[in-house]
């Protein structure tokens, strides 16, 4: 297979061909767009199984490309499943069509915006640079940083913040990378992270809990429901491998999505059920070789993959900390270790955001014996990467007065400009 790069502006205009962007139908399965596009369903069985799960990832926020023939056939379609990652349906010589998934080829652009307080923040950031999204990011850094009903007309705030954008189209949200405050007599740098909170300082120290237990009996106000607390699958969890949209396959040599978090360990280290639910499913699952999944309340469904033995049964309900199997390396895997994926409402994201998490419940009086949360306040540094360099460009925008950009129709229509990754069978 050749890859090559070519401009669909040159291909619209040299072979008759054109290009239609939709965005995907919520509800919609890609075996029914393959019958929408009167392609056989034999295209599903050449699909490998690391692969199949992916088309349960189709995104309905980013619109999908097609490339159209002059017979109104289907030439290539680029379908995103992650902001980073795309199924790319193409067709080869012999007519028929092959299935790939490839990194999403997109510009990610900086850009500058010195805004005048007049009224608020929001309402000032939209006026001067056209775009909304841009505004209700300002307006996520600013919070719990600068009380902006502090803020005087004269009052200024400038930042940079960078933006994607997708054979012309703007792609994702954008993101703040550094603001400056200026009220009069003092200035405020604002350092703001991966996604998008604002600190006050590089390297800021913010407080976080850790909860432990200690047995008590007294009648009190308590927690109506007991709640829900994830605990970790192993008990001494080492992370070798982080969730991520996109992430180099150590056995396919190719990027792949990473959807959960690998833990090292020994095989036959006890795996242990996240929290409370029901054993869904209990078997082989292709590169994943032997797996487990529960089925927990608020949504959540835990995934325990690459298992050497398994402790559960389908249908089995089983209590938060049970051992459920033990750490091996079936399926595609390198050596033992843990594999473990987290859904909620049916998407995968990022576990250890999620993992020692309480929730909250409705409260009454009774007498109760119980573990109660004893509670500890610690401190963690914020890292954020980039930080100094992004104030330096901030400092040489304003120094030579640079002024703000404003989005116009860009925003609305595709230039077809961008180059995309096309490929052909040879």
């Amino acid at each position: 297979m050749r890859i090559f790069i070519l401009s669909l502006l040159f291909i619209t205009l040299t072979f008759g061909m054109k290009v239609n962007y939709h965005e995907w139908e919520k509800g919609k399965t890609f075996s029914d767009y393959l019958d929408d596009r009167n392609i056989s369903k034999g295209l599903l069985q050449s699909i490998s199984e690391e692969d199949k799960k992916f088309l349960l990832e189709i995104r309905t926020d980013y619109k999908y490309y097609e490339l159209i023939n002059e017979n109104g056939a289907l030439e290539q379609a680029l379908i995103p499943i992650s902001e980073e990652m795309q199924i790319h349906l193409f067709k080869k010589h012999d007519e028929s069509y092959g299935f790939d998934i490839i990194p999403v080829v997109y510009r990610n652009q900086e850009y500058f915006a010195r805004i005048e307080i007049t009224s608020n923040p929001y309402s000032d950031t939209l006026k001067a640079t056209n775009y909304p999204k841009v505004a209700k990011r300002l307006a996520m850094a600013l919070d719990g940083v600068i009380d902006t009903r502090k803020l005087h007309k004269g009052d200024e705030v400038a930042f940079i913040y960078t933006q994607k954008t997708r054979l012309g189209e703007l792609y994702a949200m954008p993101k703040i990378k550094m603001a400056k405050v200026d009220m009069g007599r003092k200035e405020q740098f604002i350092y703001v992270d991966e996604e998008g909170y604002g600190y006050k300082e590089v390297g800021e120290k913010v407080a976080y809990t850790v909860t432990g237990k200690r047995k008590v009996v007294y009648t009190r106000r308590v927690k109506a429901g007991k709640g829900s607390r994830f605990g970790m699958p192993l008990r001494h969890a080492r992370i070798t491998s982080s969730f991520a949209y996109r992430r180099w396959h150590p056995i396919l040599k190719r990027y792949r999505p990473h959807h959960g978090t690998d833990f090292g360990a020994r095989r036959g280290t006890p795996i242990l059920a996240v929290n409370k639910g029901k054993v869904t499913f209990a078997g082989w699952m292709g590169g994943y070789g032997k797996v487990v999944k529960i089925k927990h309340s608020g949504g959540y469904v835990s995934l325990y993959a690459h298992q050497s033995r398994l402790r559960v049964k389908r249908g089995q309900y089983v209590k938060k900390g049970q051992i459920i199997g033990y750490v091996g390396n079936t399926g595609r895997s390198t050596g033992p270790h843990l594999h473990f994926g987290l859904m909620k409402n049916g998407r995968w994201i990022n576990p250890m955001k999620v993992l020692r998490k309480k929730s909250i419940g409705g409260s009454t009086l009774k007498k109760v014996t119980k573990y109660e949360d004893v509670k500890t306040t610690k401190y963690k540094k914020v890292e954020i990467p980039g930080a100094e360099e992004n104030r330096k460009k901030l400092e040489a925008y304003l120094l030579n007065e640079i002024p703000s950009y404003i989005w116009g129709e860009e925003r609305f229509k595709g230039k077809l400009q961008d180059e995309e990754i096309l490929e052909d069978e040879e």
